[in-house]
């Protein structure tokens, strides 16, 4: 059994816990985790979860939005750390006393019952990667914090049952909104965030054969709507908008089933 639930999803903090239960034993990944340890315990309390029941955390990249706590926790908790060699250097895992286990583009990890898959992506980041995780039956696809899309990004996601996908802005608001131009130039560029066009277009190319479960994420507060990610994916995927559901910045996303 695969489900998960997601914490918080925003340039304010990011965290999404993956749980894989194979017979009585479950495994609970933390994936990223941009909270002191305060707010962390408050989310994972809402969904019925403490530390206690987190068994290793993954990291996607070194941002403060993503890897903000991630030492102080895996510190505290002696929780191994998952993340890519460039990602571990630019987080200074090894020199905080982390118990750093090395990640590498495209090779398959087994964290407890859980199987993950890192894949690159383009993003201002030093190594950073997203993630397919399975139970050995089905996959959850994530994907935040991309630039532009390639044909290796899209391999990785054709098949997947349940899609995490950036709708980070909408590139209007984003034009003719408060932030500086450079910012504006960073966000919509090669290595930025996707806008909600751009994540449609990126939807419309994998197979979406298995897919039952899109996860519209990563929404600027200032540059984006929830309505507009919905209408954008709901487009692609020929339903409702209100069938696409949004990971929130406060509440984060309620327990869901792949």
């Amino acid at each position: 059994m695969l489900r998960f639930c997601c914490l918080g999803s925003g340039s304010e903090g990011n965290a999404l816990v993956v749980e894989v239960i194979d017979g009585l034993w479950p495994t609970r990944i933390l994936v990223d985790d941009g909270f002191n340890l305060r707010q962390l315990r408050d989310r994972l309390g809402r969904f019925g979860l403490t530390i206690d029941d987190i068994d290793a955390i993954i990291v996607t990249h070194e941002h403060g939005d993503h890897a903000g706590g991630v030492a102080a926790l895996a510190r505290r908790c002696r929780l191994p750390v998952y993340a890519t060699p460039g990602t571990a250097r630019a987080c200074r895992l090894v020199e905080r006393r982390c118990d750093w286990r090395r990640l590498e583009n495209g090779c398959m990890a087994s964290v407890g019952g859980v199987a993950v898959m890192p894949y690159a992506v383009p993003h201002d980041a030093v190594e950073p990667v997203q993630f397919v995780f399975s139970d050995g039956a089905r996959k959850l696809g994530l994907l935040t914090d991309i630039g532009s899309v390639t044909d290796d990004v899209i391999g990785a996601l054709d098949g997947v049952h349940a899609f995490i996908l950036e709708c980070n802005h909408d590139l209007d608001m984003l034009r003719t909104g408060p932030y500086p131009f450079f910012l504006k130039t960073r966000i919509s560029g090669d290595y930025g965030h996707l806008s909600n066009a751009q994540a449609a277009a990126l939807l419309a190319r994998i197979d979406r054969g298995a897919l039952q479960l899109v996860i519209a994420a990563h929404l600027s507060r200032s540059n984006n709507r929830p309505a507009l990610a919905r209408a954008a994916l709901a487009r692609v995927l020929n339903c409702n908008a209100d069938e696409v559901a949004v990971a929130d910045q406060d509440e984060g996303l309620a327990w869901r089933a792949v």
